[in-house]
């Protein structure tokens, strides 16, 4: 609040800054907000509009007065490259939770996906299959119809189990992992994996699961566990990420230097841009030029450059990866590979 009521003075009045700022400590006074926060969280504010997110993962304490947001923390959030979902599933009963290496937290279920096998199923119960058979006498007049049942209340569970199955595939498809695209890992006893599998037809659907069900492991162990999962595959991409950067570079296709890099944003030149995802660089970017200008995050009006031109890339149809700086292949906090 400090931060961004030294930057308003350098530009707006007094009365201008505090209709600014009410509704920050609007916020900053609601203690049934604070008490029900995850760590991290983003504030947006302009005429017209307040918005906050509580986001799983910690973000750097920033403070940013502009003439457009500053979403690179988000935007990292959303990226699909490290986030997934975990499925928990026993035979009567689902959780679906949602995480990425750092964090992992429960989703409340929408209306739609069966929570348990009785909301999948309602009162519907499988009937033993009865036939009726001749014993002692052989097949002639005299011989005494006996009515003999196959199936007993192990192949009735059976059946409720795949067919609850059934219901939970088809629901979480349709409610989540089609809307996010992002991979879906079965946390379930290792009797309950091979038929969820079969009956399944999730494209998201890991192959490896976790062979333990989340009710008997705690949120931080269930993460580690599935972050074994996904972190392979995050490797694989982040590596053709670079490897594609290497060979756009050599041959006159890719860049690290952000002037050459602004001026190829703002021609639409850019089809990947490479973030670092901690670092800012302070200025501002003529978003018709492409030309920069370095200053001060404090100065009402500059934001971080990256940020500007994450933004620039994706309105102009280009893909933004906001990155780890141990995994970026250049020491200027961009890489950037062209379309031509």
């Amino acid at each position: 609040m400090k931060k961004l009521e030294q930057s308003l003075q350098q530009k707006y009045p007094a009365v201008a800054i505090t209709k600014i700022l009410e509704p920050f400590n609007a916020l900053a006074d609601d203690m049934a907000f604070w008490n029900h926060t995850l760590d991290g969280l983003a504030v947006f504010a302009a005429s017209g509009l307040f918005q906050v997110f509580r986001t799983q993962r910690p973000v750097i304490e920033l403070a940013v007065v502009a003439d457009s947001f500053h979403t690179k923390p988000l935007r990292r959030l959303l990226q699909t490259v490290d986030r997934y979902q975990v499925l928990g599933l026993s035979q009567h009963a689902i959780r679906l939770f949602e995480g990425n290496r750092d964090a992992i937290d429960e989703i409340d279920l929408t209306p739609g996906v069966p929570r348990t096998i009785t909301d999948a199923l309602g009162d519907e119960l499988t009937e033993p299959r009865l036939t009726v058979s001749s014993y002692g006498g052989g097949a002639g007049p005299g011989s005494t119809p006996m009515h003999h049942g196959h199936g007993g209340k192990k192949d009735e569970m059976d059946v409720d189990t795949e067919r609850f199955f059934r219901a939970v595939d088809r629901a979480v498809l349709e409610h989540y992992s089609q809307p996010t695209g992002l991979p879906l890992i079965l946390a379930a006893l290792p009797e309950h994996h091979a038929l969820f599998h079969r009956v399944s037809h999730n494209p998201f659907l890991a192959t490896e699961g976790i062979m333990i069900s989340p009710d008997a492991v705690s949120l931080e162990e269930l993460r580690a566990r599935a972050w074994e999962v996904v972190a392979p595959q995050y490797q694989v991409r982040l590596t053709e990420l670079i490897e594609v950067f290497a060979q756009a570079h050599s041959k006159g296709l890719g860049s690290d230097d952000l002037a050459e890099v602004a001026a190829a944003v703002t021609a639409g030149r850019v089809e990947t841009l490479l973030l670092e995802s901690d670092r800012q660089l302070p200025g501002r970017l003529d978003s018709t030029t492409g030309r920069i200008e370095l200053s001060e995050l404090s100065d009402p009006g500059v934001d971080d450059l990256l940020d500007d031109l994450g933004e620039l890339v994706a309105n102009k149809g280009g893909h933004v990866w906001v990155i780890p700086a141990e995994h970026m292949p250049s020491q200027t906090g961009v890489a950037a590979i062209y379309r031509y």
